[in-house]
């Protein structure tokens, strides 16, 4: 058992996600974990100042905070607290990442473009994390950019138990939806996960952010339809591919999305939408709008980070939390099985 007990510490992307693992990794110790005592402020200027009140000379400390919108201000935050953390001689710094900003800029698309993705990997990596904890990230092999561990969570054990709990008595019903090709793997897992068959929405691009048109592949009649993502940013190849379900045959959309970035007209599209419901995670938090909207819900991800953060504390293994069955008492009381 490691000397010293896990350390928190939050920047302001995602203070409540914080706050929600520190009282669920509470609740596990059987003692208080708050966040370590800290501020961060702005100058005139926009620079970022951060300051840590509490002795943290040798301990096992845990950045939160997700690189959302702003992105470039909660990455510099998360740079910046590494460094105070570093130069404080903190004995690891693990960064918790609940959703992992640039992610989509993991290739060279066209000719003189960046990787982004690489280059905030080597900034992180750089200003002196040791390890990272994220979920979903959009590619797989973004996980290759950092030379150092990092562990990624998947949110599809977690909406398998909410689709089993929602859906129960329906799930002979169910078809789980790609709504491009290059989702059909993270669609394909899900679908694995609830045995339900699986279908893709195929959609033509003729100009940036312009969809042509849309074809599903696959029957979806008298289905009840999962959209499967790892994040809705404007939300408009989301209710236009509800749309093409609706129209091939399908009775309900449902739709399970990782990350909410919700920009712009996205929560506004949302709610007048054919979609019966979106879920979401809570990797980013969510103004008023998108709590308030009937057919928004969002599902909590504090006790998985909570449960990885104590496995990664105590060396034991974060790829038990991919399973279902390991998440049924992590989440007690939320999910009835059977």
């Amino acid at each position: 058992m490691p000397q010293t007990e896990p350390q928190l510490i939050s920047g302001n992307a995602n203070m409540s996600l914080a706050k929600a693992i520190a009282r669920r990794m509470s609740v596990h110790r059987g003692m208080s974990v708050g966040l370590v005592d800290a501020r961060i402020e702005r100058f005139n200027d926009q620079e970022i100042f951060v300051e840590v009140f509490e002795n943290v000379r040798g301990e096992d400390m845990y950045i939160i905070q997700p690189t959302s919108n702003p992105a470039n201000d909660n990455l510099m935050e998360l740079l910046i607290m590494t460094d105070a953390l570093r130069r404080s001689s903190a004995a690891r710094i693990t960064a918790v990442i609940p959703y992992f900003g640039y992610a989509r800029q993991d290739r060279r698309a066209k000719a003189r473009t960046p990787i982004s993705a690489k280059l905030v990997a080597n900034l992180i990596t750089r200003a002196g994390v040791d390890r990272v904890l994220t979920l979903d990230l959009h590619a797989a092999q973004i996980q290759g950019f950092f030379d150092i561990p990092v562990d990624n969570l998947y949110a599809s054990p977690v909406f398998a138990l909410d689709i089993e709990h929602h859906f129960k008595g329906h799930m002979n019903e169910l078809m789980v939806v790609s709504p491009d090709v290059g989702g059909v793997a993270r669609a394909r897992e899900l679908a694995k996960r609830i045995n339900a068959p699986l279908a893709i929405v195929d959609k033509r691009r003729e100009k940036v952010g312009e969809i042509a048109g849309m074809t599903v592949i696959g029957d979806v009649t008298g289905k009840k339809c999962l959209i499967v993502d790892d994040m809705c940013d404007t939300a408009g190849t989301l209710c236009k591919a509800a749309e093409v379900l609706m129209e091939a045959g399908a009775t309900e959309v449902h739709s399970y999305i990782t990350h909410g970035v919700m920009s712009g007209p996205a929560v506004e599209r949302i709610r007048n939408s054919a979609m019966k419901s979106l879920v979401i995670t809570d990797s980013i938090e969510q103004g008023d709008k998108a709590k308030e909207a009937p057919n928004i819900r969002i599902v909590p991800t504090a006790p998985m980070f909570a449960q990885a953060i104590l496995n990664i504390w105590n060396g034991t293994s974060v790829s038990s939390l991919f399973e279902t069955e390991t998440l049924v008492p992590i989440y007690e009381g939320m999910y009835q099985r059977g």
